[in-house]
């Protein structure tokens, strides 16, 4: 019996349609000589402390660093049902298909089960980023070899087990600190929650220490054949700062005094460039998150949730988890199919109709540079968009006007700058005429605006010419002050977590964190971001994210090297080499048992002060209370270690 094993339920119940396993069994669907069968997430988990043995119930810092030397992995109470029909099916398979999510962490899914169960069968991957049945099938006439893709296992792993070595042992040790300073709350440590916190804990001290500076600026109205245009000082640099602001009070009072007794200015210097702008590439999951965060007030894990049901319920997108927003040469042959499916699928499209060229080909399609996974895009199983209301159907067309703007030409327009003498002062006007929309024309508020919400129209200049005197109509001098960094939102974090390179001066370290797209995984940040909310370490206020005090006192405490990101990046590269089969996984986690051992010596005299109370809702400390687990159906989500474990 030829065995399928899929991450999730609906993943499974898709691709056994295809495959004629219409049977419903046991934990699994049933056919001809084939099976399919699901996980849901994880099913196992990296055991915890207590596991190794018992005395680890109670939280002491004698006991500290806890570092297995087998490790263990114990089954999910909440999924051992299903986890018992795994089992069951890979002991009669005579071959097993790895059907899981065709990244790290859903190959580990599936190896982990492989090894607990001791199957020794012949295994071969199928590697899928849609859930249509035109992917589904195109991607079961080409299984990859298992070997192809059994480093990924062994990386995932060697990450859940440093995870695991700094969540157990950072976490109690910093909660054992801060109970003996009288703290009764759990303070959890992750290797991508810690770094994670200090960028919010950063920018809130940035807004706090913050002293505003005044400065001034002067906007001037001009006309010319019956046309006003605006005009803006520009004052001497000596008197500016780094960003060109005036600090000069009198300098612009006596600026503006000039301007308004000129009666005209003359146009010394005109210059006109025609700029192109090409479209931006597929969205990928930190992009998207973004995005939607901005313009639909989506949280991060909201956002993912939105996509994934998408990608699961509706079938209407790609994978969404990719961290990349590229896409493989070998797709175009499906754009006029996909292309067309969407424009039958929506009439609202026709007005794009004599503007899309399915054989254009834009700097999206590089083979280059994809990585696991491909942009998300849309599936050509675009029907009966109906189902998709509110959110889902706002997120999905955002989704959507990012691949059709990949058929449309570039964005034109023509900038001209225009510099003014007026007795004596700088002006200088900027307009824009746009030549052509291109690309834009996808965009959701081109095609449907949004009433009274429209963005005000660039400015456009009159037909001036070198030499031109140009009426005054109008002097408005500005008293400004700069101001202050803005607080995160959960959008803004995740960009942030993404471009934490530039946060970074080792040029090594820099380089890796750009190449592995920063901290955390486009799977995760949502999760982690979560995590911090629930946990007590970060508070919503609005859209706005705001570290509590408890945050603060934590980033103080813990070792720099645990908050900070390029400890990420060196992580990264190790398990890079562990993937090539440059390091092993034993060394792999050797290494980073030494190095938390060390950062435990180090820590355990800290004197840790935390103010504030415990998170309201939270479980009390392990010392005084055992928790129970939560009730409730499975999720799905994935959980790599025992609480109180964070990455």
């Amino acid at each position: 019996m030829r065995l399928y094993l899929c991450e999730k339920p609906s993943q499974a119940k898709d691709i056994a349609a295809v495959l004629g396993a219409k049977r419903r069994g046991d934990g699994c669907w049933l056919g001809t000589d084939v099976t399919v069968t699901w996980c849901i997430g994880h099913l196992l988990e990296t055991a915890p402390p207590d596991a190794y043995d018992a005395r680890y119930k109670r939280w002491v810092l004698a006991d500290l660093p806890i570092i297995p030397d087998k490790w263990k992995m114990s089954v999910k109470p909440r999924t051992a049902s299903q986890y018992k029909a795994v089992k069951r099916l890979l002991g009669e398979a005579s071959e097993l298909i790895i059907a899981t999510d065709a990244d790290r962490e859903g190959e580990m899914i599936a190896r982990e089960l492989v090894e607990h169960c001791r199957y020794r069968g012949p295994i071969r991957r199928l590697w899928l980023s849609a859930l249509d049945e035109a992917s589904i099938r195109k991607a079961l006439a080409a299984l990859k070899p298992g070997a192809e893709t059994f480093s990924l296992y062994h990386s995932a792993l060697g990450r859940s087990r440093a995870d695991w070595l700094i969540g157990m042992n950072m976490s109690r040790l910093f909660t054992l600190l801060g109970r003996q300073s009288g703290y009764q709350g759990v303070l959890p440590v992750g290797r991508v929650q810690t770094p994670t916190l200090r960028l919010v804990v950063d920018r809130d001290r940035s807004i706090a220490d913050f002293v505003p500076v005044p400065f001034w600026a002067i906007d001037v109205e001009l006309l010319h054949d019956g046309t006003a245009f605006t005009a803006q000082w520009r004052a001497p640099s000596d008197d500016c700062d780094d960003q060109d602001r005036c600090l000069n009070q009198v300098l612009a009072q006596q600026a503006a005094a000039a301007i308004s007794s000129a009666g005209s200015a003359r146009v010394v210097k005109l210059k006109t460039e025609r700029m192109r702008e090409v479209a931006p590439l597929p969205f990928d999951l930190g992009t998207l998150q973004e995005v939607c965060s901005k313009k639909l007030g989506l949280g991060a894990q909201e956002t993912l949730d939105i996509a994934q049901a998408l990608y699961e319920t509706y079938k209407v997108i790609t994978y969404p988890r990719s961290d990349c927003g590229f896409l493989p040469l070998s797709q175009h042959s499906e754009a006029a199919g996909i292309l067309s499916a969407l424009r039958q699928a929506d009439p609202g499209l026709d007005a794009l109709r004599d503007f899309l060229e399915p054989q254009r080909r834009s700097r999206a399609w590089n083979d280059a540079k994809v990585s696991a996974h491909h942009g998300i895009i849309p599936t050509i199983a675009a029907k009966n968009l109906e189902r998709l209301t509110g959110k889902h159907r706002a997120v999905y067309t955002l989704i959507r006007a990012r691949y059709l703007a990949q058929f449309l030409p570039n964005h034109e327009y023509d900038r001209t700058q225009a510099d003014f003498d007026c007795n004596g002062q700088a002006l200088r006007a900027v307009g824009k005429q746009i030549i052509e929309p291109g690309w834009k024309r996808a965009l959701p508020e081109a095609l449907a605006p949004a009433k009274g919400r429209e963005a005000p129209a660039p400015q456009t200049l009159p037909a001036i010419d070198h030499g031109v005197d140009c009426a005054v109509a109008r002097v408005d001098l500005k008293d400004l002050w700069t101001q202050p960094p803005k607080p995160y939102t959960e959008g803004d974090l995740i960009k942030a977590m993404k471009n934490v390179a530039k946060l970074v001066e080792d040029p090594l370290l820099k380089q890796k964190l750009k190449d592995t797209t920063g901290i955390g995984t486009e799977a995760t940040r949502a999760s982690i971001i979560q995590g911090l909310l629930d946990r007590g370490y970060l508070v919503k206020n609005g859209k706005a994210l705001a570290a509590t005090s408890a945050a603060f006192s934590l980033i103080d405490a813990v070792p720099r090297a645990i908050a900070d990101p390029g400890t990420t990046a060196i992580w990264e590269q190790a398990l890079d080499m562990v993937q090539s089969g440059e390091m092993s996984l034993e060394e792999f986690v050797t290494k980073q048992a030494a190095w938390m051992s060390k950062q435990i010596t180090r820590c355990s005299s800290l004197r840790l002060t935390i103010s504030g109370p415990p998170p309201a809702g939270k479980a009390a400390a392990p010392w005084k209370k055992k928790r129970k687990p939560a009730a409730g159906k499975p999720t799905g989500t994935r959980k790599r270690v025992a609480r109180p474990a964070a990455r």
